[in-house]
């Protein structure tokens, strides 16, 4: 009951806030993985003419998204109602002031058929970003095409949708009732594309980037690894150019465009090692991608520390088996493996590939086993789920210092205790 009241008087605020402030553009962000890198390439293109509010963070769920709109911060303790009090004096507050923003960048997450549908009772984006449609908490949508249906149902609601032409299967074109609609994506199919001519691990992805705003090709430099990195970018500049950025602008922004932290981000190894650092989450498409970045790096070792993806369902065997199969024994020196299913489904398949696979329970363990085998300039990809994997401890274990221990997720004083639990309950 609570929760209730609570949300639906926040719904009533961002209506209120965008009534008052019809000048304030929302971009709103949705897929099944790749959020919030999309979020935050977009947030870095725009600010070249924009002022941008977006919330670095995940705060994309039915409480948290419209606080996160509003630029108000979520209450320590949800339960209080003391802190609910000041939380929505600070929403009054925000609806009353002159806007201090421009456009609002605002990721919208699911868990559960419907929430995704929700949000469109209470927002009318100027811009919906569909990034993918994959496998995700599939313990709840069972099948894919229960998927595609509530990712794809922001664009349906917006005013305009560009939906990611590479990670959305064609056959889901149905699920769109938007006439307005583009795409955008890595391949001549898409309509904002990037056409990539150079690629080195030092400075990232040159080439051009192409939308039909723009005469002629904007040359771009783009300071990723991987090709689906890229397309977070090829996102922020559409949107760029759909709210009317110049090809400098967006040229500029591109060029800013950065990893976030645990997405493909890069740090510094011991023995001159290349850490790639995709330990945020993971999902068979993520997986697939950043093995073929790893694939792509020209280094005399490669080592795969692949930790189990949770959140499948039924499915779990298949797609664990699946990433198996991509692991090729020819790049890879190690797969290492952290988790259960990943241990029960991936490393056998691996195995089986011609791959030396070892498996552990514990992070820890993991990072142990790579800091003993690591040789001088290998790359090591990270990636695995959150909860039960935590992949960012056993990365702790090879990094060139501890000070780059704040470019790793989840290491709050909360989470680091939910961890220490965690880790104590498996040695």
């Amino acid at each position: 009951m609570f929760k209730s009241f609570i949300q639906a008087k926040l719904e009533r605020a961002v209506k209120k806030y965008f009534k008052k402030h019809p000048e304030v553009k929302l971009v709103a962000v949705t897929g099944s993985v790749g959020k919030t890198s999309t979020k935050v390439a977009i947030g870095t293109v725009l600010n070249e003419k924009f002022r941008v509010r977006l919330h670095e963070g995940n705060h994309n769920s039915e409480l948290s998204a419209p606080l996160a709109i509003l630029g108000v911060e979520f209450p320590d303790d949800i339960r209080s109602l003391g802190q609910w009090l000041a939380v929505f004096k600070a929403v009054n507050t925000r609806i009353k002031q002159p806007t201090d923003v421009d456009v609002i960048v605002q990721e919208l997450g699911t868990d559960a058929i419907g929430q995704i549908p929700h949000f469109g009772t209470y927002l009318t984006p100027d811009i919906s970003v569909v990034t993918s449609v994959a496998p995700e908490h599939m313990e709840f949508f069972k099948t894919l095409d229960a998927v595609a249906a509530e990712e794809l149902a922001a664009a349906n609601f917006s005013k305009w949708a560009l939906i990611n032409r590479d990670d959305i299967p064609g056959v889901y074109a149905a699920d769109i009732t938007n006439p307005n609609l583009n795409t955008y994506g890595t391949t001549d199919a898409a309509e904002y594309r990037f056409d990539s001519s150079d690629y080195t691990f030092a400075d990232g992805f040159s080439g051009v980037f192409i939308g039909p705003e723009y005469q002629d090709p904007v040359p771009a430099t783009l300071h990723l690894i991987g090709e689906h990195s890229t397309r977070a970018a090829v996102a922020a500049g559409a949107v760029a150019a759909k709210l009317g950025m110049s090809a400098q602008e967006v040229a500029s922004g591109l060029g800013k465009v950065r990893a976030v932290k645990g997405r493909m981000n890069i740090l510094r190894g011991l023995n001159e090692s290349v850490i790639v650092d995709d330990s945020y989450n993971s999902s068979p498409l993520a997986v697939a991608s950043a093995l073929r970045a790893l694939y792509q790096m020209n280094v005399p070792q490669r080592i795969a520390v692949l930790g189990s993806m949770n959140e499948l369902g039924d499915m779990s065997q298949a797609e664990h088996a699946a990433v198996g199969k991509l692991c090729d024994p020819i790049a890879l020196s190690y797969v290492v493996t952290v988790g259960e299913d990943a241990a029960k489904y991936l490393a056998p398949v691996a195995q089986t590939n011609g791959c030396k696979v070892v498996s552990f329970k514990s992070p820890l363990e993991a990072g142990a086993f790579v800091h003993k085998y690591l040789e001088r300039g290998a790359a090591v990809l990270f990636k695995g789920s959150q909860g039960g994997i935590y992949l960012e401890e056993a990365i702790k274990i090879v990094l060139h210092s501890t000070e780059e221990e704040e470019q790793l997720v989840r290491q709050s004083p909360e989470w680091m205790k939910k961890k220490q639990a965690f880790l104590s309950s498996i040695t």
